[in-house]
């Protein structure tokens, strides 16, 4: 397959992240927005409005359109497994929002599919591509706090009722899969594969409403904590929650080891801080490696995509190391219905490398 570029690219699903993603794919060099399909008509037409390109009536249009070499697929989460699917199928490389698939089955077809047809398929979350997160990185990489053996990652997400008008959704796949996926994939990326996990999971509130006062349930649990077992020898501890966001602990991730401790003040954002300490000292700032992007470039993941394919590189958001977070996923779950049995892991994945201006 002949690829140009810029690299022709359709956003397929206009929800509320489009905007993020769309504003900053259209400072991207590598990268030509054509258009945007969605469902609903009215919100292409909106994104081609704000954003420019033109609006496609179907995904098979999209599909059918030669200009088209990328597909950044913002669709619900229910629906990122037939979208990507029948993309692959196309002939189109793919970028997806998380999850990859909603079970570790799934995302393996997926992961076969795209090798099969020697088509590129990364997939979000890749906010441990940020400033503050490569930074962290970096002092892990020259062991600044020498072997690490202990690991705690928090997600207090809050209700998502209180902000978003269609909440039930994020209810239906629970808050370990909308963004404890966060927190998972940036120690997996830096620590490298998991090996086995244990956890529980609680319904903390179950009723609920939304901003216009309609009743619903959550369909999953809404708490979850579980302790994970690394390949590298490291034991983490995550807790997410759809409950609270109250918490001091917010989205933190902290990494310990023999000589001290290394925290990430939040798991998404680019500018964040990062402390580092000798063990009994108090924790001091680490300077980050360069400013940090304010906020989230929810995005970088699809810029270092199109720049791996135009460079024949590795792209660092892979498809094999969303499916071993899935797979993490898919284990909690079962851990949980089995009263906290410890479950074993069997995917691996490449880490991916440090960004360039990283290393």
């Amino acid at each position: 397959m002949s690829i140009r570029f810029p690299l022709g690219t359709v956003v397929v699903g206009c929800g509320n992240i489009s905007h993020a993603y769309a504003g900053a794919l259209k400072t991207y060099g590598d990268i030509a927005l054509l258009g945007f399909q969605d469902l609903d008509p009215s919100r292409a037409r909106a994104m081609a409005a704000e954003f420019g390109g033109q609006t496609y009536a179907t995904l098979d249009a999209v599909l059918a359109d030669p200009a088209v070499a990328l597909v950044v697929n913002l669709t619900i989460h229910h629906a990122h497994e037939e979208v990507i699917t029948r993309c692959l199928t196309a002939g189109k490389h793919v970028h997806s929002e998380k999850p990859l698939a909603l079970s570790y089955a799934a995302a393996k077809r997926l992961v076969a599919l795209a090798n099969r047809r020697r088509l590129r398929l990364s997939s979000a979350p890749a906010t441990y591509l940020g400033e503050a997160q490569q930074t962290l990185a970096r002092e892990l990489r020259r062991g600044s706090i020498g072997r690490v053996r202990l690991v705690y990652a928090e997600m207090n997400h809050g209700r998502i009722e209180t902000w978003h008008p269609n909440p039930a959704p994020f209810y239906d796949v629970g808050p370990l899969w909308d963004v404890g996926i966060y927190p998972l994939t940036l120690l997996t990326a830096f620590l490298g594969p998991a090996r086995a996990v244990a956890a529980q999971q609680r319904l903390l509130l179950p009723e609920r409403r939304t901003k216009d006062g309609k009743a619903f349930r959550p369909g999953r649990p809404e708490y979850v904590t579980a302790t994970l077992d690394f390949a590298g020898g490291a034991v983490g501890r995550l807790t997410c929650n759809f409950y609270t966001n109250g918490s001091k602990q917010g989205a933190t991730v902290e990494f310990h080891g023999d000589g001290g401790s290394l925290c990430l003040g939040n798991v998404f954002l680019f500018n964040t801080t990062v402390e580092r300490c000798a063990y009994g000292s108090p924790l001091q700032p680490v300077p980050l490696i360069r400013p940090g992007y304010e906020g989230v470039e929810f995005a970088r993941g699809v810029r270092d995509l199109a720049a791996a394919i135009k460079e024949n590189r590795p792209h660092r958001a892979s498809a094999a190391h969303a499916a071993h977070v899935i797979e993490i996923m898919d284990a909690i779950d079962a851990s949980s219905k089995a009263r906290g049995a410890r479950v074993a892991l069997r995917s691996k994945f490449t880490p991916p490398a440090p960004m360039d201006w990283a290393q």
